[in-house]
């Protein structure tokens, strides 16, 4: 038996997987970074090993140091959680030579399904090696980790040498391991998958599908289960597909088989309207049944309409996602995978599947502005009435080093439709104080019309839908108002401010691209006088009562000093009245668009090069993803500031491009020096 057990991850997993040890009866040990010292993760154990150093590759990635770190705090067992060391062979090698228990597959099994060419090679899949014009689109990946790193997407044969470069580079940078394969690119199909769970005697389960279409830069953004609007007998192919692919590499504990679902071509040619299979009764899996071990698929024709199943991969852990699943069936996955790691034998059947999950996954990033990652403190964080799992809680910050997610948040419901209104509701009454995020855009993609049919579920719906989706959230301007009155009242000496004589003359604040005037009234109230038809029921420094169309609305305006006011689910800039003349910046400057570190420059860039606009100049990677800056005009590139491996804050200036039509006397002089370096 189990008795205190390691989770070799941070963040959100690590309390997922310590709330369960809780439930057990199990000790548990963190590992922590210095940029966690104080995090959630590290608060909830009843005991912490400190890695010394921030980067993962000096902390989270060495293995030899978090089994030193097991081996001091008396563990003896191992979790590895999801990403990092989870799909690490030689590391659950390292955790069963120590003497401990690994919760995970046999290092057999990750060898044969973690790396993506090998798994393929297993199953039968011969990745593309000569890529010509009519192989495009192709997809180039990492072989190893997941989460949308070393990938790359290539459309022009004249890319895809700089494409297998680049993801070579991230999947180094990010797994250690740089090799990566092309495959071909399926566009906008939909990523569905199956969760299965073995243990050591044979017995393997298959807990329903999941669907995680919605996706930017590769990684999921929603995800649930069932899989809405699957044919049953492709339900049923991709349950046996799942079940062989597991025994046949002798797997045991929880994993995840994956399929992009694509249409097939339709009898005429013409391309499906919505992108989404049909919903018939036959279906086929093509390229994932050829292994010896693997029984083969009926060779169903393609027909028209009949959707088509490619095997992507097998993820030998657990998925970000497994909420949905645990939500479905009534299990704990994380107390199955300690059973089976325990000797254990599984039931012979799982649990009945009941109604329907959704899981949003609420990030710190823009999607407006190419979904950079943010940071910054947490001031207050609060999702009332779903399941909330996460590794942040009020008053934390969020650092720049490792993954930009915030939390889980899942909803369960008799009917999907309930589920997704559920989830949507709780998203938009949510509490969120401190960096920006996507909650805007969970919520406007839950109610969009071709999410809550399905008929636009697929990996293109953020390509066609992301300028609607993106943009702020209707109240805006009211909830401006709401923050103008909040202030006047805190600043009006009636509720705990200096005494001030308050004139009655208009007054204007400016928040985000909202102007509102007002005016104090001889009784201390309120007067909006823009925008037009909002009368002020009351204004108080937490509250602001407002009136518009005869509808009263209550508005709890939040302020941290750091320029952001928050009411409700709007976060508002507040804009000064004057500029600050240090704020000016010089044409042509490249400034860092989020805090991050440089990982490298475009091959053989140099002060002095004429550079195109829109030429990459260098790569920034911040919250475990790549950012590529590119000129912002053509011209001369007349300072240079960024060095691979240099630590950059948001806004700092990492180069400058000098148009034809900036004059050289214009570049400040620390500027002209660098030309000559």
């Amino acid at each position: 038996m189990i008795s205190t057990l390691l989770v070799a991850n941070r963040g959100e997993i690590a309390c997922r997987v310590f709330r369960t040890c809780r439930e057990l009866g199990i000790r548990t040990v963190a590992v922590f970074s210095d940029a966690d010292a104080d995090a959630l993760h590290v608060r909830e154990a009843d005991t912490a090993v400190r890695l010394p150093g921030a980067a993962s590759s000096e902390t989270y990635l060495r293995g030899d140091l978090v089994v030193a770190a097991a081996l001091a705090a008396g563990a003896d067992a191992v979790h590895p959680g999801y990403g990092f060391l989870s799909e690490n062979a030689d590391f659950a090698r390292a955790v069963t030579g120590a003497g401990l228990t690994w919760i995970g597959p046999p290092p057999e099994a990750i060898e044969a399904m973690a790396s993506k060419t090998r798994a393929k090679e297993l199953l039968g899949i011969a990745p593309l090696t000569d890529v010509t014009a009519g192989d495009l689109p192709v997809l180039v990946k990492a072989a190893a980790g997941g989460g949308g790193r070393g990938m790359r997407i290539v459309r022009e044969l004249a890319q895809l040498e700089d494409a297998l470069a680049a993801a070579s580079a991230e999947a180094a940078s990010a797994f250690g391991d740089g090799e990566v394969f092309v495959e071909p690119y399926v566009e906008n199909g939909r990523h569905v998958e199956v969760q299965v769970l073995a243990d050591a005697y044979g017995t393997v389960w298959t807990l329903g599908t999941r669907d995680c279409s919605l996706q930017r830069r590769h990684q999921k953004v929603i995800e649930e289960a069932p899989a809405p609007g699957l044919p049953p007998a492709l339900t049923e192919e991709l349950y046996e597909r799942s079940a062989a692919a597991a025994k046949a590499v002798g797997y045991v504990g929880a994993g995840t088989v994956e399929f992009l679902v694509a249409d097939a071509p339709r009898a005429d040619g013409s391309p499906r309207a919505d992108g989404s299979p049909r919903a018939v009764g036959s279906a086929r899996v093509v390229g994932s049944a050829r292994a010896e071990g693997i029984p083969e698929a009926e060779g169903i024709p393609e027909a028209e309409g009949i959707p088509q199943a490619h095997f992507l991969e097998m993820n030998t852990r657990l998925q970000v996602e497994h909420p949905v699943t645990e939500e479905v069936y009534g299990v704990d996955l994380v107390a199955l995978q300690l059973a089976v790691a325990e000797g254990s034998p599984l039931p012979p059947e799982p649990p009945a599947p009941r109604g329907h999950a959704v899981e949003a996954r609420l990030y710190a990033e823009d999607p407006a502005a190419r979904w950079a990652p943010q940071t910054g403190r947490l001031h207050a964080f609060d999702v009332p009435g779903v399941r909330l799992d996460t590794g942040y809680a009020s008053g934390d910050t969020v650092p720049v080093h490792y993954d930009a997610m915030l939390a889980k948040v899942v909803a369960h419901a008799p009917t999907r439709a309930e589920a997704v209104r559920k989830l949507a509701r709780a998203l938009e009454r949510a509490v969120i104080h401190g960096p920006a995020t996507n909650r805007d855009l969970l919520v406007a993609s839950l109610r969009h019309p071709g999410f809550q049919d399905h008929r636009s579920l697929d990996t293109g719906f953020y390509d066609r839908h992301l300028d609607a989706l993106a943009a702020p959230p209707d109240g805006a301007e009211h909830a401006a108002v709401a923050a103008a009155l909040a202030d006047a009242a805190r600043n009006s000496g009636r509720f705990g401010g200096g005494w001030r004589n308050v004139r009655s003359g208009e007054q204007a604040k400016t928040f985000g691209e909202h102007e509102v005037r007002y005016r104090p009234t001889r009784n201390g109230e309120y007067e909006v006088i823009a925008p037009e038809g909002v009368r002020v029921v009351s204004a108080a420094p937490d509250r602001v009562r407002l009136e518009v169309g005869g509808v009263v609305t209550d508005f709890e305006p939040a302020g941290y000093g750091d320029g952001t006011v928050h009411v409700g689910p709007h976060r508002l800039a507040a804009r000064p009245r004057f500029t600050d003349p240090r704020e000016r910046t010089l044409p042509g400057s490249l400034l860092a668009p989020m805090p991050g570190t440089v990982v490298r420059l475009a091959d053989g860039l140099a002060v002095g090069d004429r550079v195109e606009a829109g030429q990459p100049l260098l790569w920034l990677e911040a919250m475990k993803m790549e950012h590529r800056v590119t000129a912002p005009a053509s011209g001369t590139l007349t300072a240079l500031h960024a060095a691979p491996g240099r630590q950059v804050e948001v806004g700092a200036l990492l180069a400058v491009v000098q148009t034809e039509d900036v004059p050289a006397g214009d570049v400040p002089a620390e500027d002209r020096e660098d030309q000559h370096r």
